[in-house]
């Protein structure tokens, strides 16, 4: 999946993800297929794609949130991880991603063999992750310049939903294009941590519902925002 970014991602790199694996199988984060994604993406790359400041490079592989521009976040590599393990990602299954930020979570999607659909309100992040994602190799995904709060009626039904920010209520309409069956995980709550929630549809207004502990996320906010 990944293009060839020798002079980008050596060794050093490569052996700090390592590290960050352990570390997230040391919370764990158990399944095999989202660590072998977290170890293959060149995260500290992203950094540069969202004109983040240079020393924040140090930090790429610590497991913590950090500034990507436009006043958002590359998400914490844990929650990144959890997220994903929790939607139980299968190979050819449709997800819908709502925030694509830099295009870290959606990199780890791709390579868990999703397709991917992502929605970006923030034109800035926007123009910059179409461009990123493919120049480093992962060019699955289907970028779009939107409203998460509204999804992507068009190509839905979804076998699974992402939402990578804090909303207040779990939007009617992302639960209408899930498939029956399906899963979203989404960070509800308008304060300073958020509950993580799981919903399972069970039928066509039917929905499982669990909680999975609080977590820190930047608010999910309605419409596009322009440069």
């Amino acid at each position: 999946m990944l293009k060839a970014v020798s002079k980008e991602d050596d060794y050093l790199y490569q052996g700090k993800r390592k590290r960050l694996v352990e570390i997230l199988k040391t919370k764990g984060i158990n399944d095999s297929k989202v660590l072998e994604a977290i170890s293959k993406i060149p995260r500290h790359l992203f950094f540069d794609a969202s004109a983040s400041r240079p020393a924040l490079l140090d930090h790429a592989y610590s497991d913590k949130a950090l500034p990507i521009g436009a006043g958002q976040t590359i998400s914490q590599p844990y929650t990144v991880a959890f997220q994903t393990e929790m939607l139980n990602i299968q190979p050819g299954e449709k997800v819908l991603e709502i925030g694509t930020g830099c295009g870290y979570q959606t990199a780890v999607l791709l390579e868990m063999g999703a397709k991917v659909f992502s929605i970006e309100r923030q034109k800035l992040l926007f123009d910059k992750t179409k461009l990123f994602l493919p120049y480093i190799g992962y060019t699955g995904a289907r970028l779009v310049f939107g409203d998460g709060y509204k999804g992507l009626p068009r190509h839905a039904p979804f076998d699974k939903i992402i939402v990578t920010a804090a909303a207040p209520y779990i939007p009617n309409d992302l639960l209408e294009q899930l498939k029956t069956g399906g899963l979203m995980i989404i960070p509800l709550g308008e304060g300073e941590v958020q509950e993580m929630v799981l919903l399972k549809k069970t039928g066509p207004t039917q929905f499982d519902k669990k909680t999975l502990g609080s977590f820190r996320f930047v608010p999910l906010l309605p419409n596009k925002a322009g440069q």
